[in-house]
């Protein structure tokens, strides 16, 4: 099988209960320009590390996508649109946009949410306790991070269904060979939920400009740094970029992570004996089972990347979670071994464009793992492997159904969840 059979089978929906063959077979095969899909595939862990921190890679890459966007957009959408996420933007522009949100979406701020967020997540247990089954997505995976994003930003619970059919309309545009526009005047389904979404957005921002309360929309629209502030557009731009990240790759993090420990009842049992290896148990699952499997950088100038020439505009994908099975830099990689001294991985990109979510991530994995071990009693998945989602960047079960014996009530728990814990959280 070549790369371009390797990548076709990964588009398959039927991969997508064990992708990982296939991107071995990518690994194997070394950096590969693939014609037909006018990219150089990378997937092994020193190239991929490398590459994310080349200044010759850009992450600008829907620039073309904007102008065709121009084209086919109605006349009265927003014109924030238009506007790139800043984690799509290069320095200078990435860097002021990110020095800007980041003032008010600190480590501190993150910090002061464990006790809510263990709160929430006993009350969704809570709702399940009066059934010997439960779906882990439905039940927990998801509406815990949609809940607590919707709750920092403002937005009503009540409109939560709204965002469900947005976001998932949207996540076409991290789905990697599924993102770019096609070459007539229609108006992808992603398009659509994009102007929908910044229409509804912008109404937020007008109403929190004359009428600020105590969420991030206030703080973005009251952020100055040195005379600078977001502008509307930017700010509109951010909050979608939020709302859909904010919960997205979480609700796979913890899906997939707590489909390991039912695959490995002796960690779920160290974990319900010991909270303090929490923190080790979601990053082993961000190297074994990334909720986001690749990404994509442009060549901003004719080079040689990784002994292939390259002219600028060439795509670069690179496979993170190929590289992150790679056995010349982790021992056992398809093992799933929260011990292990080798315990890195990419799963929120490095430097510059290193995850600004990423604490509130791990705090909410950490949290929804702890208290699932703590008060579940004897759960065992119903069907393995379970259905998948359909994506293929964004990696996690449509469905996690479980059978179990009970769940504890909360107050008889002697230890509480450790979530505050900074291993891993760091900026390489």
């Amino acid at each position: 099988m070549d790369t371009m059979q390797a990548l076709r089978a990964l588009l398959d929906p039927a991969s997508r209960p064990d992708p990982y063959p296939l991107y071995a077979r990518l690994r194997d095969a070394g950096p590969t320009w693939v014609e037909s899909v006018s990219a150089l595939v990378v997937a092994r862990y020193a190239d991929c590390d490398a590459l994310l921190r080349d200044p010759r890679l850009s992450a600008e890459r829907g620039r073309d996508q904007l102008k065709h966007m121009a084209r086919v957009l109605p006349a009265d959408a927003p014109s924030s649109v238009l506007q790139p996420w800043f984690l799509s933007l290069d320095p200078p522009d990435h860097t002021r946009l990110r020095r800007l949100v980041s003032k008010a979406f600190t480590a501190r701020s993150v910090a002061r949410m464990e006790s809510s967020i263990a709160v929430l997540t006993d009350e969704l247990l809570d709702a399940a306790a009066d059934r010997t089954h439960m779906d882990v997505v439905a039940d927990l995976a998801y509406p815990l991070p949609m809940t607590v994003i919707c709750r920092l930003l403002g937005v009503p619970m009540a409109d939560e269904p709204l965002f469900r059919d947005w976001s998932a309309r949207l996540t076409r545009l991290i789905d990697g060979f599924d993102a770019r526009m096609t070459s007539d005047d229609t108006m992808p389904g992603w398009l659509h939920a994009s102007v929908e979404m910044h229409r509804y957005v912008s109404g937020l921002v007008d109403a929190r400009r004359s009428d600020p309360g105590d969420d991030l929309i206030s703080e973005l629209l009251a952020i100055r740094h040195e005379g600078d502030t977001l502008t509307h557009d930017e700010l509109i731009s951010t909050v979608v970029l939020l709302l859909v990240a904010g919960h997205e790759t979480t609700v796979n993090l913890i899906a997939n992570s707590v489909l390991a420990l039912l695959r490995c009842p002796d960690r779920l049992s160290a974990l319900r004996d010991d909270p303090t290896t929490a923190p080790a148990l979601v990053e082993e699952t961000l190297r074994f089972d990334p909720p986001v499997q690749l990404t994509a950088r442009v060549v901003s100038e004719d080079a040689e990347i990784c002994g292939v020439p390259l002219s600028r505009g060439s795509f670069v994908y690179l496979m993170l979670a190929a590289a992150h099975r790679d056995p010349s830099q982790f021992d056992r990689p398809d093992v799933f071994d929260p011990n292990r001294t080798d315990l890195t991985h990419l799963a929120f990109g490095l430097g510059p464009h290193f995850c600004l979510g990423a604490p509130l991530a791990r705090l909410e994995a950490r949290i929804a793992l702890t208290r699932f071990a703590q008060r579940v009693i004897d759960p065992a998945a119903s069907q393995d492997p379970p259905p998948y989602r359909e994506h293929l960047n964004l990696r996690g079960p449509r469905a996690l159904p479980l059978t179990h014996s009970g769940i504890r009530p909360a107050g008889q728990l002697r230890t509480m969840p450790v979530g505050s814990s900074t291993s891993g959280d760091h900026d390489r």
